[in-house]
């Protein structure tokens, strides 16, 4: 477990502060390496959910990236697409689906349809309908997203798998269990054998199929899925991370009405 656990580590942000004093000191609050820092320190606060603090981190780098590069530049919409999907994590979902927009155009015009990071947009812009209810939108750029990258990609690139795990959440949301199930065993399975049975992803994947099984009516099943889900991301995430205390919640309702 130490490469992903260390990951989240108290030193692993101390270590990026200690960079970002240095970068600033050496060049400058709006020098390359600098908003490079930012952005690596942007991404760890997210994962370990702490939204407001990545958006801060994020608006620096859409900063400082429009003043060096200019509004079209790759840098510039790579910063716009994860302040969207900070926003989207708040449940801010207009703001996002309006940055992830964006940037699915822009990077459509520039990079290409098939660009992995025009695929990314996409997904993100998919998950802000799914969040908004707009199920049909959703499901309609997941399958063209999935198609797309199984076809570059491969079917078990890891960006491959995260989008059959959108996708079997949007088939859930419309009361189609069974698809949803077919699906999420396919993503599991090759997820941990990919990137292990610990990685942040996985355990994403085991929380989904989890909600599944309990909503097809096997709710001991379910209840043994999600222990070892809260077990893991305690682990992994540590008590207080957003992803933790959801499960949590959802196991303890589970045996509460397994128990009346």
């Amino acid at each position: 477990m130490g490469t992903i656990e260390t990951r989240y580590r108290e030193s692993d942000e101390n270590r990026l502060m200690q960079e970002l004093a240095f970068c600033k000191a050496q060049w400058g609050e709006e020098h390359p390496e600098t908003l490079d820092v930012i952005q690596e320190l942007g991404d760890l606060l997210s994962i370990q959910g702490r939204y407001r603090s990545a958006e801060e981190a994020f608006r620096k780098v859409i900063a400082g990236c429009r003043l060096r590069y200019g509004d079209d530049d790759s840098k510039t919409i790579d910063a716009l697409d994860r302040l969207g999907g900070v926003f989207g994590e708040q449940g801010l979902y207009e703001k996002a689906e309006k940055l992830h927009y964006n940037s699915f155009e822009a990077r459509e015009k520039v990079l290409g349809a098939e660009h992995p990071s025009t695929l990314t947009s996409m997904a993100n812009l998919a998950l802000t309908y799914w969040h908004q209810g707009r199920w049909k939108e959703a499901e309609e750029l997941q399958v063209q997203e999935l198609e797309t990258r199984k076809r570059v990609l491969g079917g078990e690139h890891p960006s491959t798998l995260t989008s059959i795990n959108n996708l079997a959440s949007t088939y859930w949301k419309q009361g189609r269990w069974k698809e949803a199930e077919e699906l999420q065993v396919q993503v599991i399975e090759t997820i941990k054998r990919v990137l292990g049975g610990e990685h942040p992803s996985t355990l994403k994947s085991m929380n989904n199929l989890a909600n599944t099984i309990q909503y097809l009516g096997r709710q001991d099943e379910a209840i043994n899925l999600m222990t070892d889900c809260v077990r893991l991301r305690e682990q992994v995430l540590g008590i207080n991370h957003p992803d933790t205390i959801f499960s949590t919640q959802t196991l303890a309702d589970w045996k509460e009405a397994d128990s009346s």
